[in-house]
């Protein structure tokens, strides 16, 4: 199989330097990371796909067996980096695709060498109370309702919940654009992807963790509020927290130059 045609892979930058690949989250692709890239290019090769399902990929390569797991898109992570040789990526994961690197990490340790998340959660639905609690943000009620809806009309749940998602209502802009990534997105596979995304429980698979590892999070966020990243903050053995001053759930969208500035930090220090 082509798996660059496959995952629609996009390399830029500068071909002589440190690799960081970027990966997008649910309903979106990697037109995502468009303000980040000039941020990078001049010192990195920089590598760019999206998951079988969405934006430019390959949609006959999707089957719902593998993208029912989010092992099913880490493999995808596994099969790009070995398309390329890559070795020791520094892997930027936005939402989902944060707990996606971890998997691809287990799966292939010697392909990823660092990891930064952008706005992670490893688990959407709120467990237990009080201190021994996990919040993730939601109820078990809020999520069945939010994927009965978005099974019922994807494109209405989209135009509506796109926008909540983005934050920043005096920028409409914004919310419309992941409208339209959301609505552009083949709805059967976004409805398999959803319900792969906002079921997950990827906890278990942090203590793991053993590279250097960034996480960025935003002072609001209603997909990934401020406990979950300091969860995975605390679950990550030495890992660094910065939380943005930005609001919503993509910030390199949203706020460009803090994200950009954060990511640069950190891989500046991994000499």
């Amino acid at each position: 199989m082509d798996i660059r045609r496959r995952n629609n892979v996009t390399v830029t930058g500068n071909p002589h330097g440190p690799v960081v690949v970027l990966a997008h989250g649910f309903g979106c692709d990697q037109n995502m990371w468009r303000l980040t890239v000039p941020a990078l290019a001049g010192e990195y090769r920089v590598v760019l796909f999206d998951y079988v399902g969405s934006g430019g990929s390959d949609l006959s390569a999707w089957s719902e067996e593998r993208y029912s797991s989010l092992r099913g898109y880490a493999q995808d992570v596994v099969d790009v980096l070995e398309e390329l040789d890559l070795r020791r990526a520094v892997f930027v994961g936005h939402s989902v695709s944060a707990m996606i690197g971890v998997l691809a990490a287990q799966a292939a340790p010697d392909r990823i060498g660092a990891l930064v998340m952008v706005a992670p959660s490893p688990r959407y639905i709120d467990e237990g109370t009080g201190e021994d609690g996990y919040r993730g943000g939601f109820s078990a009620e809020d999520i069945d309702e939010l994927l009965a809806s978005l099974e019922l009309n994807y494109l209405g749940w989209s135009s509506a919940m796109a926008p909540m998602i983005m934050g920043n209502p005096e920028r409409p802009e914004l919310g419309q654009e992941l409208t339209n990534s959301f609505c552009a997105t083949d709805p059967d596979m976004a409805r398999v992807f959803a319900r792969t995304t906002f079921l997950s429980d990827s906890r278990a698979d942090l203590a793991g963790v053993a590279v250097p590892t960034l996480i960025l999070d935003c002072t609001q966020d209603m997909i990934a509020p401020p406990e979950v990243g300091a969860y995975v903050h605390d679950a990550i053995p030495g890992s660094a927290l910065v939380t943005l001053d930005a609001t919503g759930h993509c910030p390199q969208l949203s706020a460009p130059e803090a994200t950009n500035a954060a990511i640069t930090e950190f891989l500046a220090g991994l000499g």
